[in-house]
């Protein structure tokens, strides 16, 4: 009976390992290692449960690296770049017109004082991400990408200690430089983003960025005027205001369409690149949801307290793991997903393919 306990729980541990690796070795390993298992041991050693699951572990990542080079994470990646890179475009663009353009609803020493360095180098940059996947130069548009996350850790991580906010706020654009230019960094054939939207859902997808930031500039230009005497009545939502809730509601009908288009543009692509899109742009949410949710009281003490509150090492480690422990879990769910599929459908051929007995 302890020879069945302890086969059992050696079996378990090999469970890490890829099916591929345990339907050829599993039982050649388990025979082995009960083969130099001590007389009566119920257990498997200290030492075995290292061995075991450190090489199962890397043994799934070797697998798992080789499956995210497959044609349909590759066109995920070729799209997901383009959709990224246009997404930070269109946010350095914006921030950048900020700058340019006077609000009439911020105090006369509250307005903008105009572009620096960085605003441009970041408006070029992302233009340059974004011409260099349409022209087909993935290398250019990689190493821009590049560019833009080591940028961000020059200019913004040295802040941390010093003004946190900051930088916990820019995180989420952090996160999608990084997935942009590692969605670019994915071999893919020359110009294959052209090939998988054609040419009229790409140009929906690059109109509908600058539509949006046409809103988002048309509101702040027309944002109630601030008056020191005069009470404003004001209705805001996420940093959109007017003066009343149609008007409200028409920009922020308007900001809906442009993103519904974009989803619209990338809809026909086959399920599987879909759903890789997703998993690829599934760690920016999530992380941008945390944000939101477990530090939104913390931002708004630092603020009223008038003195940094610094994050303790656990808030920033949760920062850290969030965002590939998520796209990990995405990853592993959509490949159970597809291989149950593929499995469902293979069991639908044999049955189709068995006579029936009259």
């Amino acid at each position: 009976m302890s020879g069945d306990d302890l086969e059992r729980r050696y079996r378990r541990l090999l469970a890490v390992y890829p099916w591929e690796h345990r339907r050829v070795y599993e039982d050649e390993m388990v025979a082995v290692l009960l083969a130099e298992a001590r007389p009566g041991q119920r257990r498997p050693a200290a030492a075995d449960v290292r061995n075991l699951l450190g090489a199962g572990l890397r043994a799934r990542l070797r697998v798992g690296a080789r499956g995210l080079t497959t044609s349909t994470w590759a066109d995920a990646a070729a799209v997901t770049g383009l959709l990224v890179g246009l997404v930070l475009l269109a946010l350095a663009g914006k921030a950048t017109l900020d700058q340019l353009i006077h609000s009439p609803s911020l105090p006369p020493g509250y307005q903008p004082g105009g572009p620096d360095l960085v605003d441009w180098l970041r408006v070029a940059g992302w233009a340059g991400v974004c011409a260099a996947v349409l022209l087909g130069w993935r290398w250019l548009a990689a190493g821009l990408g590049w560019a833009g996350v080591v940028g961000w850790a020059v200019f913004v991580a040295p802040e941390a200690s010093a003004n946190p906010t900051y930088v916990v706020d820019t995180l989420p654009q952090f996160l999608l430089a990084v997935v942009a230019a590692a969605a670019l960094t994915v071999p893919a054939p020359r110009r294959r983003v052209v090939v998988l939207l054609g040419v009229r859902r790409l140009v929906v997808l690059l109109l509908a960025p600058v539509a949006m930031v046409a809103l988002l500039v048309l509101n702040r230009v027309t944002s109630p005027t601030f008056d020191f005497v005069d009470e404003v009545s004001f209705r805001v939502f996420y940093g959109i205001e007017a003066g009343s809730a149609l008007v409200l509601w028409l920009f922020v009908a308007g900001l809906a369409v442009a993103a519904l288009a974009m989803l619209v543009a990338v809809a026909p692509l086959t399920p599987g690149v879909r759903r890789r899109i997703v998993v690829m742009l599934s760690p920016v949410a999530t992380l941008a949801l945390v944000i939101d949710s477990t530090l939104a009281g913390w931002s708004t003490s630092t603020m009223n307290m008038g003195h940094v509150i610094p994050l303790v090492p656990a808030q920033w480690a949760v920062l850290l793991l969030v965002p590939p422990v998520t796209f990990l879990a995405g990853a592993l769910l959509v490949e159970r997903r597809e291989e149950t599929l593929r499995m469902v459908a293979l069991g639908r051929d044999a049955d189709r393919e068995q006579p029936v007995d009259r």
